[in-house]
């Protein structure tokens, strides 16, 4: 196993494939899929993956990776973000898309989504993957920034500024309500990294079975709201309404 952070980040990808799947090979975007992880992995599993990221640097790592890991079939690679999706891909195109570490950033959560949902065959899904308020709260006042936590503590994902602030920070129900008004109905929440973000790296390291066993106990919590409100990552995987269009993409513009 790798770093357990990097494995629970795959897993949760992992999981959105399984619930949106039937077994057969998926059309996945990879939203802001950076040097393709992920997305080779999916490639190595017989996906069809397209990534979309801004960064020509990332892409071409991503096409080194996908050289490296001898794929019979190339990863796409487009360079764009949230705001031009549309002028690089077909409506109506994808299963899946895996939108990891994406609305943290984006000037308008709302409007990358109604993108996502455009992009999305009728049925099909979307893995959002968001940094969590609580944790990052938890997180100053045990350094002592006891300001910066209370600051964060009376923000929401709508007041945040991002430019001041630094990648917006969200809470379950926020994610879930932006899902929602988007034509997205929720079918699985889960937190990602209750514990992995603590535990001194020394100690995964170094004893014996441990990152074995923090793994374990991160898959177990996962789903418990007592424990995944305070987790570093907050995941949502849910389901586009064929019956409910998504809205259509336009007014305010966003970028990953």
């Amino acid at each position: 196993m790798g770093p357990v952070r990097s494995e629970l980040m795959w897993q949760a990808v992992v999981d959105a494939v399984e619930i949106a799947g039937s077994g057969d090979p998926l059309d996945v975007l990879d939203l802001g899929g950076g040097t393709g992880g992920d997305a080779v992995r999916l490639a190595q599993l017989g996906h069809r993956v397209t990534v979309v990221d801004p960064s020509p640097d990332a892409l071409a790592s991503l096409h080194r990776r996908g050289v490296e890991a001898g794929l019979a079939g190339p990863v796409r690679a487009v360079q764009g973000d949230t705001n031009d999706l549309l002028d690089h891909v077909e409506p109506a195109s994808f299963d899946l898309v895996v939108c990891h570490g994406v609305l943290e950033h984006v000037d308008d959560p709302g409007f990358a989504l109604s993108t996502v949902g455009t992009v999305l065959r009728p049925g099909g899904h979307v893995s959002v993957v968001v940094a969590g308020r609580n944790a990052a709260v938890a997180a100053r006042a045990l350094a002592g920034d006891f300001v910066t936590a209370r600051t964060l503590l009376g923000r929401t994902a709508d007041t945040w500024d991002v430019r001041s602030m630094g990648p917006r920070r969200f809470v379950l129900d926020e994610l879930e309500g932006l899902l929602a008004a988007g034509g997205f109905r929720p079918l699985a929440a889960n937190g990602l990294r209750v514990f992995a973000d603590l535990v001194p790296s020394a100690i995964v390291d170094t004893e014996p079975g441990a990152r074995d066993a923090l793994y374990a106990l991160e898959r177990l919590v996962r789903t418990s709201p007592e424990f995944s409100g305070l987790s570093a990552g907050l995941q949502s995987i849910a389901h586009l309404d064929s019956e409910e269009a998504p809205p259509n993409p336009g007014g305010n513009s966003a970028t990953l």
